[in-house]
């Protein structure tokens, strides 16, 4: 088996606010240290902006994948039956699309083999 080819790009593609879906699932890529060579990846679904009535314009909601998928939305959600991750407008560039979550974990792997 041999996976399509690609140029990565040196730098993270998150995906624009603007672009978000309700319902749709997106990928948190964040590292567990600064040389980036242990990645921590998340499934979450954007549940929204502005769920809450006080919050200030610009929030954005994901929820996590196993609760969402139970039927658990915002309005019926506990903090012992779901998870949330708030972020804002500017604040979600660790937030992306499936194929840019993989040219990330594609990055870390070159590094990985650099680092050795």
């Amino acid at each position: 088996m041999r996976f399509e080819e690609r140029e990565l790009k040196s730098y993270a593609e998150p995906v624009t606010s603007n672009l978000l879906t309700e319902g749709e699932v997106y990928f948190s890529v964040q590292f567990a240290d600064e040389d980036m060579l242990i990645p921590i990846l998340e499934a979450w679904v954007f549940a929204g902006r502005k769920l809450d009535p006080k919050d200030v314009e610009g929030h954005l909601y994901f929820q996590d994948l196993a609760s969402y998928r139970q039927g658990i939305r915002y309005a019926s959600a506990t903090a012992e039956n779901a998870s949330f991750q708030l972020a804002t407008e500017n604040g979600a560039k660790h937030i992306f699309e499936y194929d840019r979550a993989l040219d990330q974990l594609m990055l870390c792997s070159l590094r990985r083999k650099a680092f050795r």
